[in-house]
Protein backbone atom coordinates (compact mmCIF):
# COMPACT_ATOMS: atom_id res chain seq x y z
CA UNK A 1 0.00 0.00 0.00
CA UNK A 2 1.84 2.91 -1.19
CA UNK A 3 0.85 6.18 0.58
CA UNK A 4 0.35 9.39 -0.85
CA UNK A 5 -0.19 13.28 0.81
CA UNK A 6 -3.71 12.99 -0.32
CA UNK A 7 -4.57 13.13 3.37
CA UNK A 8 -7.10 14.93 5.99
CA UNK A 9 -6.14 16.41 9.45
CA UNK A 10 -8.67 16.22 11.59
CA UNK A 11 -8.09 17.40 15.88
CA UNK A 12 -9.02 19.69 17.92
CA UNK A 13 -5.95 21.60 19.25
CA UNK A 14 -4.69 19.12 21.93
CA UNK A 15 -4.17 16.15 19.11
CA UNK A 16 -4.05 15.92 15.33
CA UNK A 17 -4.60 13.09 13.28
CA UNK A 18 -4.48 12.28 9.22
CA UNK A 19 -6.64 10.02 7.45
CA UNK A 20 -5.81 8.61 3.86
CA UNK A 21 -8.76 8.21 1.07
CA UNK A 22 -9.60 5.09 2.32
CA UNK A 23 -10.56 5.45 5.70
CA UNK A 24 -7.06 4.78 7.10
CA UNK A 25 -6.27 6.43 10.48
CA UNK A 26 -2.12 6.46 8.81
CA UNK A 27 -0.97 9.10 11.57
CA UNK A 28 -1.57 10.22 15.30
CA UNK A 29 0.62 10.90 17.91
CA UNK A 30 -0.39 10.80 21.86
CA UNK A 31 -0.89 12.34 24.29
CA UNK A 32 -0.33 15.73 21.78
CA UNK A 33 1.20 16.49 18.66
CA UNK A 34 4.61 15.44 19.28
CA UNK A 35 4.58 12.13 21.03
CA UNK A 36 4.59 8.53 19.97
CA UNK A 37 2.50 8.32 16.98
CA UNK A 38 0.35 5.10 18.07
CA UNK A 39 -0.61 5.48 14.34
CA UNK A 40 2.26 5.71 12.14
CA UNK A 41 1.68 3.58 9.10
CA UNK A 42 2.21 6.74 6.90
CA UNK A 43 6.12 6.14 7.82
CA UNK A 44 5.49 2.43 7.78
CA UNK A 45 3.74 1.32 4.63
CA UNK A 46 1.71 -2.76 5.15
CA UNK A 47 -0.12 -4.70 2.59
CA UNK A 48 -3.76 -4.54 3.32
CA UNK A 49 -4.61 -6.27 6.45
CA UNK A 50 -0.90 -7.14 7.43
CA UNK A 51 1.42 -4.48 9.50
CA UNK A 52 1.62 -2.62 12.28
CA UNK A 53 0.32 1.33 13.45
CA UNK A 54 -2.63 2.14 11.98
CA UNK A 55 -7.20 1.69 12.41
CA UNK A 56 -8.54 0.58 9.39
CA UNK A 57 -12.50 0.22 8.06
CA UNK A 58 -11.95 -1.94 5.19
CA UNK A 59 -15.28 -2.63 3.34
CA UNK A 60 -15.15 -5.95 1.60
CA UNK A 61 -15.02 -5.72 -1.92
CA UNK A 62 -14.66 -2.14 -1.89
CA UNK A 63 -14.60 -0.45 -5.44
CA UNK A 64 -15.17 3.09 -4.87
CA UNK A 65 -14.82 6.06 -2.40
CA UNK A 66 -15.50 9.48 -1.78
CA UNK A 67 -14.20 12.37 0.88
CA UNK A 68 -15.18 15.36 2.01
CA UNK A 69 -15.41 17.53 5.26
CA UNK A 70 -18.51 18.45 6.03
CA UNK A 71 -19.10 22.50 5.17
CA UNK A 72 -16.89 24.78 7.46
CA UNK A 73 -15.63 21.99 9.98
CA UNK A 74 -13.06 19.82 11.09
CA UNK A 75 -15.13 16.89 10.70
CA UNK A 76 -14.32 14.22 7.29
CA UNK A 77 -16.89 11.75 6.06
CA UNK A 78 -15.42 9.15 4.10
CA UNK A 79 -18.09 6.95 1.43
CA UNK A 80 -17.01 3.41 0.46
CA UNK A 81 -18.99 1.58 -2.40
CA UNK A 82 -18.90 -2.34 -2.75
CA UNK A 83 -19.13 -4.03 -6.13
CA UNK A 84 -23.20 -4.81 -4.83
CA UNK A 85 -23.85 -1.44 -4.20
CA UNK A 86 -23.87 -1.41 -0.36
CA UNK A 87 -22.17 2.01 1.26
CA UNK A 88 -20.62 2.59 4.23
CA UNK A 89 -20.20 6.08 5.41
CA UNK A 90 -17.03 6.80 8.23
CA UNK A 91 -17.35 10.08 10.46
CA UNK A 92 -13.81 11.07 12.05
CA UNK A 93 -13.72 14.15 13.93
CA UNK A 94 -11.83 14.61 17.25
CA UNK A 95 -14.33 16.72 19.89
CA UNK A 96 -13.86 20.40 20.34
CA UNK A 97 -16.85 22.39 21.87
CA UNK A 98 -17.38 24.85 25.14
CA UNK A 99 -18.50 23.27 27.98
CA UNK A 100 -18.79 24.43 31.49
CA UNK A 101 -17.83 27.86 30.07
CA UNK A 102 -14.67 26.29 28.24
CA UNK A 103 -13.07 24.89 25.50
CA UNK A 104 -13.31 21.25 25.63
CA UNK A 105 -10.57 19.61 23.61
CA UNK A 106 -10.36 15.68 25.38
CA UNK A 107 -7.23 13.30 24.05
CA UNK A 108 -10.28 11.64 22.08
CA UNK A 109 -11.04 10.64 18.42
CA UNK A 110 -14.61 9.52 16.89
CA UNK A 111 -15.23 7.16 14.32
CA UNK A 112 -18.77 6.52 13.48
CA UNK A 113 -19.40 3.75 10.95
CA UNK A 114 -22.61 4.12 9.38
CA UNK A 115 -24.05 1.76 7.03
CA UNK A 116 -25.99 3.78 4.22
CA UNK A 117 -27.38 1.31 1.63
CA UNK A 118 -27.15 -2.83 0.74
CA UNK A 119 -25.67 -4.94 2.96
CA UNK A 120 -21.70 -4.23 3.33
CA UNK A 121 -19.05 -6.07 5.42
CA UNK A 122 -16.59 -4.73 7.00
CA UNK A 123 -13.80 -5.58 8.37
CA UNK A 124 -12.26 -3.23 12.06
CA UNK A 125 -8.43 -3.30 12.59
CA UNK A 126 -7.25 -1.12 14.97
CA UNK A 127 -3.43 -1.76 15.65
CA UNK A 128 -1.51 0.91 17.71
CA UNK A 129 2.01 0.94 17.83
CA UNK A 130 4.40 2.19 20.73
CA UNK A 131 8.03 3.65 20.41
CA UNK A 132 7.64 4.81 16.81
CA UNK A 133 6.10 1.59 15.50
CA UNK A 134 8.88 -0.76 17.37
CA UNK A 135 6.13 -2.88 18.73
CA UNK A 136 2.88 -3.66 19.18
CA UNK A 137 2.29 -3.56 23.32
CA UNK A 138 0.17 -5.55 25.37
CA UNK A 139 -4.07 -5.13 25.27
CA UNK A 140 -6.74 -5.93 27.80
CA UNK A 141 -10.09 -6.02 27.26
CA UNK A 142 -13.98 -6.06 28.43
CA UNK A 143 -17.43 -6.16 27.31
CA UNK A 144 -17.49 -2.84 25.42
CA UNK A 145 -13.87 -1.81 25.66
CA UNK A 146 -10.33 -2.60 24.58
CA UNK A 147 -7.45 -0.94 26.86
CA UNK A 148 -3.63 -0.77 24.39
CA UNK A 149 -1.29 -0.41 27.09
CA UNK A 150 2.07 1.50 26.27
CA UNK A 151 4.96 2.94 29.06
CA UNK A 152 3.53 6.46 28.26
CA UNK A 153 -0.67 6.23 28.53
CA UNK A 154 -3.20 3.55 28.14
CA UNK A 155 -5.34 4.18 25.03
CA UNK A 156 -8.97 2.66 25.20
CA UNK A 157 -11.24 1.99 22.67
CA UNK A 158 -14.77 2.52 23.92
CA UNK A 159 -17.19 0.95 21.19
CA UNK A 160 -20.94 -0.84 20.53
CA UNK A 161 -19.10 -3.00 18.08
CA UNK A 162 -18.44 -6.19 18.62
CA UNK A 163 -15.36 -6.41 20.46
CA UNK A 164 -14.81 -9.84 19.41
CA UNK A 165 -14.97 -8.80 15.70
CA UNK A 166 -12.17 -6.28 16.58
CA UNK A 167 -9.80 -7.79 18.37
CA UNK A 168 -9.87 -11.13 15.51
CA UNK A 169 -10.35 -8.95 12.77
CA UNK A 170 -13.56 -10.50 11.15
CA UNK A 171 -15.64 -9.42 8.21
CA UNK A 172 -19.29 -8.37 9.83
CA UNK A 173 -22.16 -7.51 8.41
CA UNK A 174 -23.16 -4.01 9.27
CA UNK A 175 -26.60 -3.47 10.23
CA UNK A 176 -27.09 0.01 11.45
CA UNK A 177 -24.09 1.66 13.18
CA UNK A 178 -21.31 1.20 14.85
CA UNK A 179 -19.03 3.91 16.83
CA UNK A 180 -14.97 3.52 18.12
CA UNK A 181 -14.22 6.20 20.44
CA UNK A 182 -10.68 6.07 21.39
CA UNK A 183 -9.82 7.65 24.21
CA UNK A 184 -7.64 7.96 27.87
CA UNK A 185 -8.18 5.09 30.07
CA UNK A 186 -11.57 6.16 31.30
CA UNK A 187 -14.90 4.52 31.59
CA UNK A 188 -17.64 6.69 29.10
CA UNK A 189 -20.44 7.04 31.32
CA UNK A 190 -23.04 7.05 29.09
CA UNK A 191 -24.12 5.24 25.93
CA UNK A 192 -20.90 4.66 22.95
CA UNK A 193 -23.22 5.62 20.51
CA UNK A 194 -25.26 8.56 22.22
CA UNK A 195 -21.69 10.50 22.91
CA UNK A 196 -20.61 9.78 19.61
CA UNK A 197 -23.48 11.38 18.24
CA UNK A 198 -23.94 14.85 20.96
CA UNK A 199 -20.10 15.15 20.56
CA UNK A 200 -20.05 15.40 16.74
CA UNK A 201 -22.81 17.80 16.90
CA UNK A 202 -21.72 19.93 19.53
CA UNK A 203 -18.10 20.18 17.35
CA UNK A 204 -20.00 20.54 14.25
CA UNK A 205 -21.50 23.67 15.22
CA UNK A 206 -18.37 24.64 17.00
CA UNK A 207 -16.51 25.19 13.73
CA UNK A 208 -19.03 26.54 12.31
CA UNK A 209 -19.58 29.06 14.32
CA UNK A 210 -15.91 29.95 14.53
CA UNK A 211 -15.72 30.06 10.73
CA UNK A 212 -18.88 32.00 11.25
CA UNK A 213 -16.89 35.04 12.39
CA UNK A 214 -13.95 35.02 10.30
CA UNK A 215 -13.55 37.94 8.35
CA UNK A 216 -12.74 36.14 5.11
CA UNK A 217 -11.96 37.55 1.15
CA UNK A 218 -14.56 37.57 -1.53
CA UNK A 219 -13.03 35.05 -3.79
CA UNK A 220 -11.78 31.60 -2.85
CA UNK A 221 -13.88 31.45 0.33
CA UNK A 222 -13.97 28.07 0.73
CA UNK A 223 -10.41 27.52 -0.47
CA UNK A 224 -9.46 30.13 2.37
CA UNK A 225 -11.56 28.74 5.40
CA UNK A 226 -10.36 25.16 4.84
CA UNK A 227 -6.59 27.22 5.29
CA UNK A 228 -7.59 29.17 8.24
CA UNK A 229 -9.00 26.11 10.25
CA UNK A 230 -6.19 23.97 8.98
CA UNK A 231 -3.72 26.63 10.57
CA UNK A 232 -6.12 26.77 13.74
CA UNK A 233 -5.46 22.88 13.90
CA UNK A 234 -1.65 23.17 14.05
CA UNK A 235 -2.26 25.70 17.52
CA UNK A 236 -1.23 23.40 20.81
CA UNK A 237 -4.09 25.01 23.16
CA UNK A 238 -2.67 23.89 26.29
CA UNK A 239 -0.11 26.48 26.06
CA UNK A 240 -0.32 28.35 23.03
CA UNK A 241 2.15 26.92 20.57
CA UNK A 242 1.91 26.05 17.00
CA UNK A 243 3.86 23.50 15.21
CA UNK A 244 4.89 24.59 11.72
CA UNK A 245 3.19 20.82 10.98
CA UNK A 246 2.10 17.46 12.55
CA UNK A 247 4.56 15.45 11.00
CA UNK A 248 8.47 14.32 11.34
CA UNK A 249 10.34 12.73 7.94
CA UNK A 250 8.28 13.13 5.09
CA UNK A 251 11.31 13.86 2.13
CA UNK A 252 11.38 17.01 0.76
CA UNK A 253 12.25 15.12 -2.17
CA UNK A 254 12.17 11.41 -2.83
CA UNK A 255 15.93 9.86 -1.22
CA UNK A 256 16.82 13.66 -0.42
CA UNK A 257 17.79 12.59 3.35
CA UNK A 258 16.06 15.89 3.50
CA UNK A 259 13.89 14.64 6.51
CA UNK A 260 12.67 16.74 9.51
CA UNK A 261 10.91 16.18 12.25
CA UNK A 262 8.50 19.62 12.07
CA UNK A 263 6.30 19.22 15.12
CA UNK A 264 7.82 21.96 17.36
CA UNK A 265 6.83 25.84 17.25
CA UNK A 266 9.50 27.59 15.02
CA UNK A 267 9.08 31.48 15.93
CA UNK A 268 9.36 32.63 12.62
CA UNK A 269 6.83 30.22 11.15
CA UNK A 270 4.03 30.80 14.17
CA UNK A 271 4.66 34.71 13.32
CA UNK A 272 3.26 34.19 10.12
CA UNK A 273 0.20 31.70 11.44
CA UNK A 274 -0.67 34.58 13.86
CA UNK A 275 -0.40 37.34 11.44
CA UNK A 276 -2.57 35.41 8.53
CA UNK A 277 -5.34 34.47 11.65
CA UNK A 278 -5.19 37.88 12.90
CA UNK A 279 -5.86 39.26 9.13
CA UNK A 280 -9.28 36.98 8.78
CA UNK A 281 -10.24 38.06 12.27
CA UNK A 282 -9.37 35.31 14.65
CA UNK A 283 -7.56 36.97 17.10
CA UNK A 284 -7.64 34.39 20.26
CA UNK A 285 -4.87 32.06 18.29
CA UNK A 286 -2.48 35.35 18.46
CA UNK A 287 -3.42 35.75 22.15
CA UNK A 288 -2.47 32.45 23.55
CA UNK A 289 0.82 32.21 21.14
CA UNK A 290 1.70 35.45 22.81
CA UNK A 291 1.49 33.80 26.44
CA UNK A 292 3.41 31.18 25.17
CA UNK A 293 5.90 33.83 23.49
CA UNK A 294 6.11 35.67 26.76
CA UNK A 295 7.09 32.46 28.62
CA UNK A 296 10.06 31.83 26.09
CA UNK A 297 11.74 35.37 26.12
CA UNK A 298 10.67 34.98 30.58
CA UNK A 299 12.93 31.77 30.38
CA UNK A 300 15.73 33.15 28.03
CA UNK A 301 19.28 34.56 28.93
CA UNK A 302 20.08 37.88 27.84
CA UNK A 303 17.56 38.40 25.06
CA UNK A 304 18.84 35.23 23.59
CA UNK A 305 16.39 33.13 21.57
CA UNK A 306 16.64 29.84 19.75
CA UNK A 307 14.37 29.24 16.07
CA UNK A 308 12.55 26.86 17.69
CA UNK A 309 10.69 25.18 21.03
CA UNK A 310 8.97 22.33 22.04
CA UNK A 311 5.42 23.14 22.11
CA UNK A 312 5.55 23.00 25.84
CA UNK A 313 8.64 25.77 25.39
CA UNK A 314 11.18 22.99 26.01
CA UNK A 315 14.60 24.13 24.22
CA UNK A 316 15.87 20.89 24.36
CA UNK A 317 14.64 19.35 20.92
CA UNK A 318 17.55 16.81 20.60
CA UNK A 319 17.29 14.86 17.43
CA UNK A 320 17.65 10.92 16.87
CA UNK A 321 16.76 8.87 14.60
CA UNK A 322 14.19 5.92 15.31
CA UNK A 323 15.39 3.27 12.86
CA UNK A 324 11.87 1.22 13.68
CA UNK A 325 10.17 3.10 10.87
CA UNK A 326 11.25 2.72 7.64
CA UNK A 327 10.25 5.86 6.33
CA UNK A 328 7.74 7.49 3.97
CA UNK A 329 7.87 4.96 0.76
CA UNK A 330 10.15 3.46 2.67
CA UNK A 331 12.72 6.61 2.32
CA UNK A 332 14.11 7.14 5.89
CA UNK A 333 15.58 8.17 7.96
CA UNK A 334 12.88 8.86 10.29
CA UNK A 335 13.38 11.46 12.86
CA UNK A 336 12.56 12.62 16.49
CA UNK A 337 13.74 16.07 17.43
CA UNK A 338 15.21 18.71 15.40
CA UNK A 339 19.04 19.81 15.98
CA UNK A 340 17.27 23.28 14.31
CA UNK A 341 17.16 23.81 18.69
CA UNK A 342 20.84 24.77 18.59
CA UNK A 343 21.28 26.71 15.30
CA UNK A 344 22.01 30.36 15.77
CA UNK A 345 19.37 32.00 13.28
CA UNK A 346 18.83 35.88 13.75
CA UNK A 347 15.75 36.63 11.91
CA UNK A 348 14.13 34.81 15.50
CA UNK A 349 14.48 38.35 16.68
CA UNK A 350 12.26 40.48 14.33
CA UNK A 351 9.92 37.33 14.04
CA UNK A 352 9.19 37.71 17.65
CA UNK A 353 8.42 41.28 17.96
CA UNK A 354 6.98 41.32 14.96
CA UNK A 355 4.38 38.70 16.60
CA UNK A 356 3.62 40.96 19.56
CA UNK A 357 3.01 44.18 17.82
CA UNK A 358 -0.25 43.46 17.34
CA UNK A 359 -1.35 43.16 20.69
CA UNK A 360 -0.04 46.86 21.06
CA UNK A 361 -2.19 48.14 18.07
CA UNK A 362 -5.29 45.38 17.53
CA UNK A 363 -8.28 47.34 19.57
CA UNK A 364 -10.25 44.17 19.70
CA UNK A 365 -8.14 42.36 22.02
CA UNK A 366 -9.18 42.99 25.34
CA UNK A 367 -5.87 42.40 26.99
CA UNK A 368 -3.79 44.99 25.37
CA UNK A 369 -0.13 45.72 25.21
CA UNK A 370 1.95 47.60 27.93
CA UNK A 371 4.98 49.41 28.99
CA UNK A 372 5.14 46.38 30.77
CA UNK A 373 5.49 43.82 27.94
CA UNK A 374 7.28 46.76 25.79
CA UNK A 375 10.23 46.34 28.55
CA UNK A 376 10.45 42.74 28.28
CA UNK A 377 10.64 43.14 24.18
CA UNK A 378 13.65 45.37 24.49
CA UNK A 379 16.33 42.93 25.11
CA UNK A 380 14.62 41.16 21.63
CA UNK A 381 16.02 44.24 20.36
CA UNK A 382 19.56 44.78 21.96
CA UNK A 383 20.63 41.20 20.77
CA UNK A 384 19.02 42.03 17.62
CA UNK A 385 21.49 45.31 17.11
CA UNK A 386 24.20 43.07 18.62
CA UNK A 387 23.86 40.58 15.63
CA UNK A 388 22.53 41.86 12.80
CA UNK A 389 26.03 41.84 11.00
CA UNK A 390 26.75 38.58 12.34
CA UNK A 391 27.02 34.89 10.52
CA UNK A 392 24.09 32.76 11.47
CA UNK A 393 22.75 29.84 9.74
CA UNK A 394 19.71 31.38 8.26
CA UNK A 395 16.04 30.90 7.97
CA UNK A 396 16.42 28.24 5.50
CA UNK A 397 18.87 26.27 8.55
CA UNK A 398 22.31 25.06 6.50
CA UNK A 399 23.99 23.00 8.68
CA UNK A 400 27.00 22.93 7.39
CA UNK A 401 27.84 26.95 6.63
CA UNK A 402 27.32 30.26 8.20
CA UNK A 403 27.09 33.77 6.67
CA UNK A 404 25.73 36.97 6.99
CA UNK A 405 22.19 36.60 5.69
CA UNK A 406 20.48 39.45 4.55
CA UNK A 407 17.14 38.32 5.29
CA UNK A 408 18.48 37.85 9.03
CA UNK A 409 19.53 41.31 8.97
CA UNK A 410 16.25 42.88 7.59
CA UNK A 411 14.16 41.00 10.35
CA UNK A 412 16.79 42.48 12.99
CA UNK A 413 15.76 45.77 11.15
CA UNK A 414 12.31 44.93 11.69
CA UNK A 415 12.60 44.34 15.62
CA UNK A 416 13.84 47.66 15.99
CA UNK A 417 11.77 49.40 13.70
CA UNK A 418 8.57 48.07 15.33
CA UNK A 419 10.45 48.72 19.10
CA UNK A 420 10.26 52.39 17.64
CA UNK A 421 6.53 52.44 16.56
CA UNK A 422 5.68 50.46 19.71
CA UNK A 423 7.75 53.19 21.45
CA UNK A 424 5.84 56.02 19.90
CA UNK A 425 2.19 54.32 20.91
CA UNK A 426 2.80 54.33 24.42
CA UNK A 427 4.28 57.79 24.64
CA UNK A 428 7.54 56.78 25.19
CA UNK A 429 10.10 59.55 23.12
CA UNK A 430 13.05 58.54 24.37
CA UNK A 431 12.93 55.33 23.95
CA UNK A 432 11.29 55.32 20.34
CA UNK A 433 14.17 57.98 19.41
CA UNK A 434 16.73 55.08 20.61
CA UNK A 435 14.62 52.49 18.56
CA UNK A 436 14.72 54.23 15.29
CA UNK A 437 18.14 55.20 15.29
CA UNK A 438 19.12 51.59 15.73
CA UNK A 439 16.66 50.42 13.02
CA UNK A 440 18.51 53.69 10.28
CA UNK A 441 21.70 52.51 11.49
CA UNK A 442 20.97 48.49 10.72
CA UNK A 443 18.96 49.95 7.45
CA UNK A 444 22.02 51.53 6.02
CA UNK A 445 24.01 48.65 6.78
CA UNK A 446 21.97 45.91 4.94
CA UNK A 447 21.51 48.66 1.80
CA UNK A 448 24.97 49.18 1.53
CA UNK A 449 26.13 45.17 2.60
CA UNK A 450 23.51 43.43 1.08
CA UNK A 451 23.25 44.83 -2.28
CA UNK A 452 25.25 43.64 -5.44
CA UNK A 453 25.64 46.83 -7.80
CA UNK A 454 26.46 44.36 -10.48
CA UNK A 455 23.56 41.68 -9.87
CA UNK A 456 21.19 44.95 -9.78
CA UNK A 457 20.02 43.29 -6.48
CA UNK A 458 19.74 42.13 -2.90
CA UNK A 459 21.78 38.90 -2.45
CA UNK A 460 21.35 36.21 -0.21
CA UNK A 461 24.50 37.28 2.39
CA UNK A 462 26.23 40.41 2.37
CA UNK A 463 29.26 40.76 -0.19
CA UNK A 464 27.24 37.79 -1.88
CA UNK A 465 26.71 36.49 -5.17
CA UNK A 466 23.83 34.33 -4.78
CA UNK A 467 20.01 34.95 -4.72
CA UNK A 468 17.51 33.61 -1.89
CA UNK A 469 13.68 33.81 -2.19
CA UNK A 470 12.94 35.21 1.24
CA UNK A 471 14.26 38.42 -0.20
CA UNK A 472 10.98 38.88 -1.26
CA UNK A 473 9.29 39.53 1.74
CA UNK A 474 11.52 43.46 2.09
CA UNK A 475 8.11 45.03 0.91
CA UNK A 476 5.96 43.03 2.88
CA UNK A 477 7.72 44.08 6.42
CA UNK A 478 8.31 47.21 5.38
CA UNK A 479 11.86 47.34 4.92
CA UNK A 480 11.71 48.90 1.04
CA UNK A 481 8.57 50.99 -0.71
CA UNK A 482 6.72 48.82 -3.58
CA UNK A 483 8.37 51.97 -5.50
CA UNK A 484 11.21 51.65 -4.81
CA UNK A 485 13.32 50.63 -7.84
CA UNK A 486 16.13 48.39 -5.31
CA UNK A 487 12.47 45.95 -4.85
CA UNK A 488 11.44 45.84 -8.48
CA UNK A 489 15.04 45.34 -9.67
CA UNK A 490 15.59 42.24 -6.45
CA UNK A 491 12.36 40.67 -7.79
CA UNK A 492 13.84 40.63 -11.58
CA UNK A 493 16.82 38.98 -10.51
CA UNK A 494 14.95 36.20 -8.59
CA UNK A 495 12.54 35.47 -11.64
CA UNK A 496 15.79 35.02 -13.81
CA UNK A 497 17.58 32.80 -11.32
CA UNK A 498 14.94 31.50 -9.12
CA UNK A 499 12.00 30.66 -11.42
CA UNK A 500 11.42 27.22 -12.54
CA UNK A 501 7.98 27.13 -14.65
CA UNK A 502 5.40 28.55 -12.39
CA UNK A 503 7.63 28.32 -8.83
CA UNK A 504 10.24 29.86 -7.22
CA UNK A 505 12.95 28.22 -5.58
CA UNK A 506 13.96 29.21 -1.88
CA UNK A 507 17.90 29.01 -3.23
CA UNK A 508 19.59 26.90 -6.20
CA UNK A 509 22.98 26.96 -5.08
CA UNK A 510 24.08 23.21 -3.59
CA UNK A 511 24.01 22.70 0.42
CA UNK A 512 24.68 19.92 2.70
CA UNK A 513 22.47 17.84 0.55
CA UNK A 514 23.23 18.55 -2.90
CA UNK A 515 21.02 21.11 -5.01
CA UNK A 516 17.28 21.60 -4.09
CA UNK A 517 15.32 19.20 -6.00
CA UNK A 518 11.72 20.75 -5.48
CA UNK A 519 10.31 24.11 -4.81
CA UNK A 520 9.52 25.40 -1.54
CA UNK A 521 5.98 26.10 -1.63
CA UNK A 522 5.74 29.58 -0.14
CA UNK A 523 8.72 30.89 -1.87
CA UNK A 524 5.98 31.18 -5.06
CA UNK A 525 3.13 33.07 -2.55
CA UNK A 526 6.21 35.57 -1.35
CA UNK A 527 6.95 36.22 -5.01
CA UNK A 528 3.27 36.36 -5.70
CA UNK A 529 2.63 39.05 -2.75
CA UNK A 530 5.83 40.93 -4.68
CA UNK A 531 3.78 40.80 -7.78
CA UNK A 532 0.86 42.66 -6.50
CA UNK A 533 3.14 45.11 -4.56
CA UNK A 534 4.44 45.67 -8.33
CA UNK A 535 1.31 45.97 -9.99
CA UNK A 536 1.72 42.72 -11.66
CA UNK A 537 -1.93 41.60 -10.37
CA UNK A 538 -2.98 39.46 -13.54
CA UNK A 539 0.32 37.52 -13.47
CA UNK A 540 -0.18 36.70 -9.49
CA UNK A 541 -3.54 35.23 -10.12
CA UNK A 542 -2.33 32.66 -12.90
CA UNK A 543 0.20 31.88 -10.62
CA UNK A 544 -2.41 31.77 -7.68
CA UNK A 545 -4.65 29.50 -9.53
CA UNK A 546 -1.85 27.16 -10.54
CA UNK A 547 -0.91 26.51 -6.71
CA UNK A 548 -4.45 25.96 -6.07
CA UNK A 549 -4.85 23.18 -8.18
CA UNK A 550 -2.06 21.36 -7.15
CA UNK A 551 -3.30 21.61 -3.44
CA UNK A 552 -4.75 18.04 -2.54
CA UNK A 553 -8.43 17.09 -2.57
CA UNK A 554 -8.95 18.90 0.66
CA UNK A 555 -7.35 21.70 -0.27
CA UNK A 556 -4.41 21.01 1.83
CA UNK A 557 -0.54 21.33 1.36
CA UNK A 558 2.79 20.17 2.16
CA UNK A 559 6.19 22.07 2.24
CA UNK A 560 7.31 21.02 -1.31
CA UNK A 561 6.02 20.78 -5.27
CA UNK A 562 7.94 18.81 -8.11
CA UNK A 563 7.61 20.78 -10.22
CA UNK A 564 7.59 18.51 -13.42
CA UNK A 565 4.86 16.28 -11.79
CA UNK A 566 3.07 18.65 -8.99
CA UNK A 567 3.21 16.08 -6.69
CA UNK A 568 3.86 17.32 -2.88
CA UNK A 569 6.54 16.56 -0.59
CA UNK A 570 8.19 17.57 2.52
CA UNK A 571 6.05 17.50 6.24
CA UNK A 572 2.47 17.96 5.91
CA UNK A 573 0.36 19.70 6.49
CA UNK A 574 2.46 22.75 6.31
CA UNK A 575 1.49 26.09 8.08
CA UNK A 576 3.94 27.79 5.83
CA UNK A 577 2.06 26.74 2.78
CA UNK A 578 -1.78 27.26 4.12
CA UNK A 579 -0.29 30.81 5.33
CA UNK A 580 0.78 31.81 1.73
CA UNK A 581 -2.60 31.02 0.36
CA UNK A 582 -4.17 32.67 2.56
CA UNK A 583 -2.50 35.94 2.64
CA UNK A 584 -2.55 35.77 -1.63
CA UNK A 585 -5.96 35.65 -1.65
CA UNK A 586 -6.30 38.65 0.74
CA UNK A 587 -4.45 40.64 -1.61
CA UNK A 588 -5.75 39.13 -5.14
CA UNK A 589 -9.40 39.15 -4.26
CA UNK A 590 -11.96 41.86 -5.55
CA UNK A 591 -13.68 43.70 -2.67
CA UNK A 592 -16.60 42.59 -1.13
CA UNK A 593 -17.85 45.86 -1.62
CA UNK A 594 -17.45 45.85 -5.55
CA UNK A 595 -18.14 41.71 -5.83
CA UNK A 596 -21.69 42.22 -6.76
Amino acid sequence: MKHSLDLALIGNCQVGALIDTQAEIVWYCLPRFDGDPVFCSLLQEHELGEGLGYCSIELVDQVASEQDYLANSAVLVTQMTDSRGGVVEVTDFAPRFLQYGRIYTPIMLVRQVRRLHGTPRIVIRVRPARNYGAERGEYTYGSHHIRYVSPYMVLRLSTDASVTAILQELPVVLDDEVNLVFGPDETVQESVSELARRFKAETLAYWQEWVRDLGIPFEWQDEVIRAAITLKLNAFEDTGAIAAALTTSIPEAPDSGRNWDYRYCWLRDAYFVVNALNRLGATKTMERYLRYLVNVVAGSDGGYLQPVYGIDGNGNLEEKEMPSLQGYRGMGPVRVGNQACLQVQHDVYGSAVLAVTHVFFDHRLMQRGDVPLFQRLEPLGEMAIRVHDQPDAGLWELRGSRRVHTFSSIMCWAACDRLAKIAERLGLRERAAYWEAQAQRIHETVCRRGWNEEKKSFTAAFEGETLDASLLLMHDVGFLAADDPRFAATVAAIERELRRGDYIFRYVEEDDFGAPQNAFIVCTYWYIYALVALGRTEEARRLFENLLAHHNRHGLMAEHVDVATGEQWGNFVQTYSMVGLINAAIRLSKRWDTAF
